[in-house]
């Protein structure tokens, strides 16, 4: 059985506090004025940065929103991608690219289009009821609750909050609801992808963690 009151938690954890906060911080002056700069993550430039944690917020009002009248959704595979953690991967050239291609359009217009996103999802989710299923985009066999796809956005939106409020020197603490989500997410990622004995020994026995089990993106 679904429980409602979860579903509603998880929405608003991504709603009103994981994203919400990805848009304000994106609005900021600070944001706006080091878009030029470096950011904390190497070879990518503040706007960069700035574009990229704004499409974690468009790709999900306006996709979703789409793709909810189609009956699909995007899913975010953090079980099945590969080499996220290599610079020079082409997964993350390409991820680069897009969003340096988000942030040419200017912080003000990056900034607005995520406000006007995160309105149009808040509208769209609130819709929904707590057992709406969906087809999984590029996967025809399978399909999701909808709602997992706003617990693999906290992903995205905590790791990426932090990495840009600590590029700006804005305090913009992840939100203690979204941490959880995302921790959650990632946990479930390593287990299914290195098994619970290898997630076991990166908890627990660090000289034994030869996978770096834990290390999911």
């Amino acid at each position: 059985m679904i429980d409602a009151r979860m579903i509603d938690k998880v929405r608003k954890t991504y709603l009103q506090q994981a994203a919400e906060r990805a848009v304000r911080l994106l609005a900021t002056e600070q944001a706006a004025q080091c878009g030029e700069t470096e950011s904390v993550l190497p070879g990518t430039s503040v706007g960069g940065l700035a574009g990229h944690l704004a499409r974690s917020v468009l790709q999900s009002g306006s996709s979703t929103v789409r793709y909810l009248a189609r009956n699909r959704c995007h899913r975010f595979g953090t079980t099945r991608l590969a080499d996220t953690s290599l610079p020079d991967s082409a997964l993350n050239v390409g991820v680069r690219a897009r969003s340096e291609e988000t942030a040419a359009a200017g912080p003000a217009v990056v900034a607005e289009q995520a406000r006007a996103a995160w309105g149009r999802l808040s509208q769209r989710l609130g819709m929904e009821s707590a057992d709406r299923r969906v087809a999984v985009l590029h996967r025809p066999a399978e399909e999701m609750l909808l709602d997992g796809y706003p617990q693999t956005r906290c992903v995205e939106l905590a790791v990426h909050l932090d990495d840009l409020a600590l590029s700006v020197d804005v305090p913009c603490p992840v939100p203690d609801a979204t941490l959880a989500v995302a921790v959650d997410v990632l946990v479930a990622a390593a287990r299914d992808r290195h098994g619970d004995r290898a997630v076991l020994h990166a908890l627990a026995r660090r000289e034994r963690d030869v996978d770096q089990a834990l290390r999911v993106l």
